[in-house]
């Protein structure tokens, strides 16, 4: 019998979000092929959907593709005129996202391959205009490296949403040999220098979360000043 809170997740899942044809296919492409079933749930997808719509987001990016769910959630929320571009290392990941973004009419989302600390640099020598929301949920180990570069991205006003930040609880752990858990440790330890400055450059808060993907959790960073 499934636990308690993976029924009750269903149960919001079936009132908030239904059925949808393309991001149904999505996952059903994504498990067909060998992903990981580590997207974002249906309702964090509907998370990340309207917080893309309450900032009016006409630039986002995305640190970490995999089979395109999550992309076609903020995607679908972009401003009329608005760009999405996703950073993807994984080959397989990139070419599975493809032709889920391209069956839910999301073509012009541009998904960069390459790792992640190879593209953003690019991105910034582009000089193209600040992302509003900027989604990181890549490998944990460089999660702090990627907020620092969302910081660079961004602007006063932009939203940065780190993902899987409390690790089934095992950011208690400064022992842990995990080196995802040292990743998300060391941005929590980034975060914690920030909020005891006198003037922070962003305001942030975490809430952990229980459901069909177990105990995880997500941050929150609103950037204050560039």
């Amino acid at each position: 019998m499934s636990p308690l809170w993976t029924e009750i997740d269903q149960h919001l899942a079936n009132i908030y979000v239904g059925p949808d044809e393309a991001l149904d296919a999505a996952l059903a492409a994504s498990a067909a092929a060998g992903l990981p079933a580590i997207n974002v749930t249906p309702t964090q997808g509907k998370l990340l959907h309207l917080l893309a719509r309450l900032l009016g987001a006409k630039n986002i990016l995305e640190i970490g593709t995999l089979g395109g769910y999550s992309t076609i959630w903020l995607a679908r929320a972009l401003a009329p005129g608005g760009r999405l571009i996703t950073l993807e290392a994984d080959p397989k990941c990139a070419s599975i996202a493809f032709e889920n973004l391209a069956r839910a009419g999301l073509g012009s989302v541009e998904l960069r391959l390459g790792q992640a600390l190879d593209t953003l640099p690019v991105l910034a020598e582009e000089g193209r205009d600040s992302f509003d929301l900027i989604f990181i949920d890549a490998d944990k180990e460089n999660t702090p490296a990627y907020f620092e570069w969302a910081l660079k991205l961004a602007r006063p006003g932009s939203l940065i949403v780190v993902d899987n930040v409390v690790r089934s609880g095992a950011v208690l752990s400064p022992e842990s040999s995990d080196a995802s858990v040292q990743g998300i440790r060391r941005f929590h330890d980034l975060v914690a220098a920030q909020q005891r400055a006198r003037e922070p450059r962003y305001s942030a808060t975490a809430i952990q979360t229980v459901g069909s993907k177990g105990h995880d959790g997500f941050a929150l960073v609103l950037v204050n000043s560039s």
